[in-house]
């Protein structure tokens, strides 16, 4: 599959927010869909649903939807070596609801949410707007980071991490671990980006650290690009959210559909060949950002993800670059950064990414 094919004026027919919500003669860089043709096996499964059945799914009354919660715990098993229970899956539409829920479920007005900072920008929306108290970790330019003495009802763990890419080492998770332990914190471990680590980085689910206090969320939508169909999972290690959650009516958070399930099973069961091709792309991109990048500007090589934390070393960096280059960029304000930071979506073919290379450049140049 040729992942290097596409061509901006192919890219600007496209209507999904990404390149929609794009000005005239602008490059969008910013929201994390890849620009790249789908899974053969993902596009046969919708295609193979829709030609044979759209009826009620046989998992319709069970929020475990078992063909997905198999799918998840042989995939977790295989790829990291964790024996997920499927019995402790519960399926939602997307990350963020799931989030929302654990919250609502688990946590009161005024309880700590800790995670690092910057963080991605939807989960500090979520924690504010639930009333819920912003606990920061802050992030250092070389990616370590220093826990807090506060207690927190909830540590939430963003690994990799979005929007710095870093994929934390088993020493890492464990002092996260032993400060979740000390203080009696649910851990709330997106997980999401953990298909997209590079070598020689690992991913280590944190529930095979500290299983016991651990809720796992992950979902296909970013490793295989499928961001709009809404499914994701959660694995629910904790007992007490368990019983929280089979309290609740059956249907009160609703599920994804039927699209939604197949075409994750299929990523998840058969996309494999695929996302090592694109992880080749990936990892050469994320080489090309580092090396193009203007004299001057900091940048950490990510680890994981198809995101770069930059920063440009100039103010209100991603609304300069949108002026002046004409690439809309994500701003760090947005995460909790300072306004000299931007995030940079590199999941794109190697003509439009030296594009958005070379317009960066000259711009900062210019300054």
């Amino acid at each position: 599959m040729d992942f290097d094919s596409l061509t901006l004026d192919a890219a600007r027919s496209r209507d999904g927010i990404k390149w929609a919500q794009a000005g005239p003669g602008v490059i969008p860089a910013w929201v994390a869909d890849m620009d790249f043709p789908l899974p053969e096996a993902v596009v046969e499964a919708v295609a193979r649903r829709v030609a044979t059945d759209l009826g009620y799914p046989a998992w319709d009354d069970d929020a475990t939807c078992p063909p997905l919660a198999e799918a998840f715990a042989a995939r977790m098993e295989a790829r990291y070596g964790w024996p997920a229970d499927p019995a402790h899956v519960r399926a939602f539409t997307d990350v963020n609801q799931a989030l929302q829920v654990l919250l609502d479920v688990t946590t009161s007005a005024g309880d700590a949410v800790a995670t690092h900072v910057p963080a991605y920008d939807p989960f500090l929306a979520t924690i504010a707007g639930m009333g819920r108290r912003l606990l920061p970790i802050p992030v250092a330019a070389d990616g370590s980071f220093a826990l807090p003495a506060e207690p927190a009802a909830v540590l939430l763990l963003v690994n990799p991490h979005n929007p710095t890419g870093r994929s934390y080492t088993r020493a890492e998770l464990e002092s996260l671990a032993h400060y979740a332990e000390r203080h009696g914190s649910l851990v709330i471990a997106d997980e999401i980006h953990a298909d997209l680590t590079y070598a020689p980085a690992r991913h280590i689910p944190f529930a095979t650290i500290l299983p016991e206090r651990t809720v796992t969320l992950t979902s296909a939508s970013k490793a295989f690009n499928l961001g709009g169909l809404r499914c994701a999972v959660a694995h629910l290690g904790a007992r007490p959210v368990r019983e929280a959650l089979a309290a609740r009516p059956a249907h009160i958070y609703g599920a994804p559909g039927v699209l939604a399930v197949d075409a994750t099973i299929a990523a998840w069961r058969h996309g494999d060949p695929w996302l090592a091709e694109v992880m080749r792309v990936l990892d050469r991109n994320r080489r090309l950002v580092a090396g193009r990048l203007p004299s001057g500007a900091g940048h950490r090589t990510p680890d994981a993800t198809y995101l770069a934390w930059i920063d440009f070393g100039v103010p209100d960096a991603a609304g300069f670059l949108l002026r002046e280059a004409r690439v809309l960029l994500s701003p760090g304000p947005r995460y909790g950064g300072a306004g000299t930071f931007a995030r940079l979506n590199f999941a794109t073919s190697a003509p439009i990414l030296e594009e958005i290379l070379a317009r960066i450049g000259a711009a900062i140049n210019r300054a």
